[in-house]
């Protein structure tokens, strides 16, 4: 079985406070997003992918990455929007009502998803109806509300949620035009879909599997790949 996967890359980057869009910034030689790309486009589980860009850099993602590193299953790359959801609902979109297989959504700056997950995301949003990847927390949790602690939530049923998340089409694509209907604003597409009381598999990813949006992320990362190049 082989998957669509989304990659929403249409962040600003505000928390990096670089003048270039995070997902363009250099990682061991090469863009993030170039890191990200590689994951999937060398995968036999993955049929296509969409890259979601800002719309004034949609001829550079074009140029500077899916051209100059040889991508084969970039089909597209198309305009984003105000916010990330946005970004998704347009993928699905693109896709069209007649997509009916497993979509994958990963967010263009996690370059560091173990791939030999992939076919069991993929079988478990086919059979339970979506899959999310995530990580038990490692630290005791606080519930705050106005600076003062209201509530420390039991740590062994607390996940850190992460990407990809994957679902049937119909299913995601049905979550996201409802959410919208509705005015509703999720951190994850997973949110989105268990609004529709539907189920949703965890997969126990990586620790690694970081998102880069701040100068410490990008430091982390980089010891990732030192860490890599030395073993």
């Amino acid at each position: 079985m082989t998957a669509t996967v989304l990659i929403p890359a249409a962040g600003m980057g505000r928390r990096m406070g670089t003048s270039i869009n995070k997902q363009y910034l250099q990682l061991a030689g090469r863009p993030i997003l170039a890191h990200t790309l590689a994951l999937f486009d060398s995968s036999p589980h993955v049929s296509r992918i969409l890259v979601i860009s800002p719309a004034d850099e949609i001829a550079y993602c074009r140029r500077e990455i899916v051209a100059a590193f040889g991508f084969t299953k970039v089909e597209a790359v198309i305009a984003g929007g105000a916010e990330r959801q946005d970004s998704v609902r347009n993928g699905l979109r693109h896709l069209g009502d007649t997509e009916q297989g497993v979509v994958l959504i990963h967010d263009g700056v996690r370059p560091f998803f173990p791939a030999r997950l992939l076919p069991g995301v993929i079988a478990a949003a086919a059979e339970v109806g979506g899959c999310v990847v995530g990580v038990p927390v490692k630290d005791t949790v606080k519930e705050v509300v106005d600076g003062r602690v209201v509530n420390t939530p039991e740590r062994a049923r607390l996940w850190l949620a992460q990407t990809p998340q994957a679902f049937p089409a119909p299913v995601v694509r049905a979550a996201h035009e409802q959410a919208l209907a509705d005015g509703f604003r999720g951190t994850d597409d997973a949110s989105l879909v268990e609004r529709l009381g539907l189920p949703l598999a965890m997969l126990e990813g990586s620790y690694r599997n970081i998102k880069i949006t701040t100068p410490e992320d990008l430091l982390l990362a980089q010891a990732f790949f030192s860490a890599q190049e030395d073993s």
